[in-house]
């Protein structure tokens, strides 16, 4: 067996042609094609390098299961990083956490692929990215996690960098801001979503200054991983995991410890790339079908509205003010409470303040401002949302921006283009069983065959 390595910063484990042509020629559930017709991506040999952020030991415990997930597939990857990107209470520890776990589990998985990454090796990649919120220019001070960005991505390796994004943009857009010349080499798969909502300022400046970025902005065909497709016997929510992931040795226990049901809601990324054709986001892949955009859409409202203005979902809406003069500020002076949650708002300069809106869903939102700042404290309002619409979407300067497909006939429920992704249940759910049973209590060195 060959042992994994960090070279040159890049967690890489060599792998021969000859040990490809062994692969077994049944992919999880894909129909066997002939070559000319063989679809592109990791489970078919294909290597790329990858980073992952994530806001892991946040406020949801879905992103343990996704890095579970991940580590079940790390022999086919690069992985050049796993970086803790919380909006929450989540640290670097909790990605380490996950890591201990697979190291229990480490000798039954290299004896199905002696590609696994060492349990060392990832920890020495493991970095701590921005654990506060973007100030309203969207960028702040370098970080330990935005610099192995910049570092991963000036790598003389011709192959693209991708960055798959479980949690906020902070440490992309701090690593944007400080090495504009890596921005060609990255490849951004960003679940959006809450992570657009609550880190508004870090997506508005990669935005308005990377216009030609490659990113996909998934904000909710993710969903189709939990939502919709085919869930009969045991390929259900609860009954997959109980049947499956519940005696898949230390990693299925900590995957059943944080949650005994499928959400697992970052994992299309890393599926984006196990099958299909990654440069090409409006193809067919495992983690959905996405449509080439020219415009996110992104307005100033104007506070005293005249009527209540109409936003779409998904949209950024910068919400001024006027009140006294002050200089603009790095930090909230002010809070705006909309339903229970409170978004921070700032100083922009010349007696103008603002707070950034990110709306998930349709209905009206009502807000109230609290500020010691007089003129700002108690002001009300209210602020409509309807559905994305392929007519915002199709002017802009954006180059190489895509996101979900507005097709009613592609969503499921109010989630658009999840059907992209709910549509491959069976296949992304037998390839998780299989390699899942790599980890089964007394199965006989290298038993496990498939993927």
């Amino acid at each position: 067996m060959r042992d994994s390595a960090v070279v040159h910063g890049c967690l890489r484990t060599e792998v021969t042609v000859k040990d490809l042509d062994e692969r077994p020629e049944r992919d999880q559930g894909i129909q066997q094609k002939t070559d000319k017709e063989k679809p592109r991506g990791a489970l078919y040999g294909e290597r790329y390098r990858v980073i992952v952020t994530t806001d892991i030991g946040g406020s949801d415990p879905d992103d343990f299961q996704s890095m579970v997930h991940y580590l079940l597939y790390s022999d086919l990857f690069d992985t050049e990083g796993l970086v803790s990107s919380a909006w929450g209470d989540g640290r670097k520890a909790d990605i380490l956490s996950v890591i201990d776990a697979y190291e229990k589990d480490y000798s039954a998985l290299r004896a199905c692929s002696p590609a696994y990454p060492a349990p060392d090796a990832l920890r020495t990649i493991c970095c701590q990215g921005a654990v506060d919120f973007a100030p309203w220019k969207g960028w702040s001070v370098p970080t330990e996690a935005s610099r192995l960005i910049i570092d991963c991505a000036r790598k003389p390796d011709p192959r693209p960098l991708y960055l798959l994004m479980w949690g906020l943009l902070e440490d992309l857009a701090q690593a944007l801001h400080d090495a504009p010349d890596i921005a060609p080499k990255l490849r951004v798969i960003y679940i959006g979503g809450p992570n657009k909502k609550w880190g508004p300022n870090a997506y508005a400046y990669i935005r308005r200054c990377f216009p030609d970025l490659w990113i996909i902005e998934n904000n909710s065909a993710y969903r189709g991983w939990f939502c919709g497709g085919y869930m009969e016997r045991d390929y259900g929510n609860e009954s997959f995991p109980a049947e499956h992931i519940s005696p898949a040795g230390a990693l299925g226990a900590f995957f059943m410890s944080k949650m005994p049901a499928i959400k697992m809601g970052d994992t299309p990324t890393v599926a984006y790339l196990l099958y299909g054709d990654p440069e090409d986001p409006t193809g067919e892949s495992w983690g959905g079908s996405f449509e080439r955009v020219r415009n996110m859409p992104c307005g100033v409202l104007e506070y005293p509205f005249a009527a209540v203005p109409c936003v779409e979902t998904f949209s950024v809406s910068e919400v001024r003010f006027r009140a006294g003069e002050t200089k603009p500020t790095e930090k909230p002076v002010f809070d705006a409470e909309i339903r229970g949650q409170h978004f921070e708002g700032f100083s922009l300069g010349g007696g103008i303040y603002a707070f950034r809106f990110v709306p998930k869903e349709t209905g009206d939102f009502a807000f109230v401002i609290r500020s010691r700042i007089a003129g700002l404290d108690g002001l009300t309002g209210t602020i409509r949302v309807t559905e994305e619409t392929k007519e915002a979407r199709s002017e802009g300067p954006l180059t190489s921006w895509y996101s979900d497909r507005l097709e009613p006939e592609l969503s499921e429920g109010p989630h658009k283009g999840a059907k992209t992704v709910s549509k491959w249940r069976k296949a992304y759910l037998d390839s998780f069983r299989d390699r899942l049973e790599r980890c089964l209590p007394g199965r006989p060195d290298g038993e496990a065959e498939n993927g």
